[in-house]
């Protein structure tokens, strides 16, 4: 059983932080957002061919901040207002400006997300995300790109994960698949978008 009182052993530039939201009000949102959120599963291109990506997801953002990756064009969803509520607290107790939510909806521990970092350019050079989890807890990986040494920490309902500094540009990180897990997880990770990209 993870251990909520001992902080994991990360690398510079990730913080672990358990819990950022009541248990109780973690379950509502969880439930809240799993029901009432608009979630697509769209393709991206690998190695040349259209997958759908292994997950649901939905792009929340200020309006005009289209967001991409892996070839994907991102328009923003309008701001719920429990989201705008969580968004104004993470800003006041981390002193960081967020523009956009992008959230990953995993159904079950076969949903992932393969080894990649967040460098988009329009994220800046040294971005800050934050990185809300609720639900099932699922292992979360980090691998330095040079030694190729690798954490590991499991991310437990109403954590939050703190990715800043090099974070994204020494290393990659990934949610990989575990078969066992039957229930779902919501991904919130804030951020804030620079440097939009044009349409």
């Amino acid at each position: 059983m993870f251990d909520f009182l001992q902080k994991p052993d990360l690398p510079d530039g990730f913080d672990y932080i358990m819990p950022v939201i009541s248990v109780d009000k973690a379950w509502s949102l969880y439930e809240h957002l799993r029901d009432q959120l608009s979630w697509t599963q769209p393709q991206i291109k690998v190695y040349g061919k259209w997958h759908a990506i292994p997950r649901l997801q939905c792009y929340i953002a200020d309006s005009g901040l289209n967001y991409q990756y892996s070839e994907l064009n991102l328009m923003p969803e309008p701001w719920l207002a429990p989201l705008s509520a969580m968004r104004a607290r993470l800003e006041t107790q981390f002193g960081r400006s967020f523009n956009a939510l992008l959230l990953n909806y995993y159904r079950n521990g076969f949903d992932t997300m393969g080894w990649h970092a967040d460098d988009e350019p329009e994220l800046g050079e040294s971005p800050t995300i934050i990185s809300v989890s609720l639900g099932a807890a699922r292992k979360f990986s980090i691998k330095h790109r040079r030694t190729k040494e690798v954490w590991n920490v499991m991310l437990e309902h109403g954590s939050a994960l703190i990715m800043s500094g090099t974070s994204q540009r020494d290393y990659v990180h990934c949610l990989p698949k575990q078969s066992k897990v039957a229930d779902g997880r919501i991904n919130l990770t804030f951020r804030c978008i620079a440097h939009p990209p044009s349409v």
